[in-house]
């Protein structure tokens, strides 16, 4: 087997391989860290090239899970679930979820899961079969639950209309916002920056849906890859990861990056070279929080009354960020990095 080295390899507390040939099931549990309580954070299926894709991305998930749960105050740690999408339509989705379900009750609580990015509210109800360990679930009356992602789109909506007041002096009403991915919170994000009075630039791998999305707000549509170097205010990425790379940086045109998408940096060097350029970057684990918010209010057993307000005091944490970033002269990403540390350690 080939080794893997990795940076993010280093303060993991643990890493659990997920193999089950009778199901198909082929994936990793990362837990980062479990100083705050259990590591809660999402399980994505997703069609990586190779083993090291992913158990790199997992890892880089499950420690953006515990800076995120950390900054937004939660009493949670950092974990998060890969699982390698089986080829083709015919696998029998209900019998690998059942599957990682047993996985995850093995961990015996150290991992609570949720769905992410390939999964949803009823994958979450299969592994609910196995275990007790898990969130995202249809709720009734006033408990908190559900579908996290209308929480995300909120928290990145609201978070994009106060840095870019507070950091650029731009209102959003006639602002041009390019989003990248239009997924659940995507699409979510459209709808409210088009109530807003923002001006749309929309794309997503599935071109029917963005011409669909496009066509019922006025929007201009692009490709995926030409959207990153559109001339726009706003760029709010919202599909895969490291979309701000060394390919992409230098034909960026925003004043602003600020979206619902997961490690956004291909490296965390390409903060300073985006401060250098002079682009404000909100921090993603701060930004997109909304969701994991939600999770842990359904998994405490809270009303869903409680979640409105704490989305809501996101863009607070953003602010206070990406002023500190400003007055250092540091990027944005290393001050929220080191935010999230000593609130882990237990100095903040």
């Amino acid at each position: 087997m080939k080794m893997i080295h990795s940076r993010y390899f280093d303060f993991h507390e643990g890493l659990h391989v997920l193999k089950d040939p009778a199901t198909g099931l082929t994936g990793l549990i990362a837990v980062h860290s479990t100083a705050r309580g259990p590591a809660a954070g999402g399980t994505r299926c997703w069609s990586y090239t190779n083993t090291e894709e992913l158990v790199v991305d997992a890892m880089r998930l499950s420690r953006g899970m515990s800076y995120k749960n950390a900054i937004a105050g939660l009493p949670f740690g950092g974990g998060k679930a890969v699982i390698q999408r089986p080829p083709g339509s015919s696998f029998d989705r209900e019998a690998l979820f059942r599957a990682f379900g047993d996985a995850v009750a093995s961990l015996r609580g150290q991992y609570i899961t949720a769905e992410d990015v390939g999964t949803t509210v009823a994958d979450m109800h299969t592994v609910r079969s196995r275990t007790r360990f898990v969130a995202g679930l249809h709720t009734e009356g006033e408990a908190a639950g559900g579908d996290p992602s209308p929480w995300t789109a909120l928290g990145v909506f609201e978070c994009l209309k106060a840095a870019s007041l507070e950091m650029l002096g731009l209102s959003l009403r006639g602002a041009t916002v390019a989003v990248q991915g239009l997924g659940n919170v995507g699409s979510r994000l459209c709808h409210l920056l088009a109530k807003e009075g923002a001006k749309l630039i929309v794309a997503d791998v599935d071109t029917a849906r963005a011409q669909a999305l496009a066509q019922k707000f006025g929007a201009k549509q692009l490709d995926s890859q030409e959207i990153v170097s559109v001339e726009a205010d706003i760029f709010a990425p919202c599909a895969l990861g490291a979309v701000i790379n060394d390919v992409s940086l230098p034909n960026l045109k925003f004043k602003l990056i600020c979206g619902g998408a997961n490690n956004q940096l291909a490296n965390e060097h390409h903060g300073e070279l985006l401060r250098q350029r002079g682009i404000v970057y909100a921090p993603d684990y701060i930004v997109n929080a909304g969701g994991i918010i939600n999770v842990c209010a359904e998994y405490l057993g809270e009303n869903a009354g409680g979640v409105e307000g704490r989305v809501r005091a996101i863009p607070s944490r953003l602010v206070s960020v990406l002023r500190e970033a400003e007055t250092s002269g540091r990027a944005a990403n290393l001050v929220a990095d080191d935010l999230a540390r000593r609130i882990i350690a237990g100095a903040d």
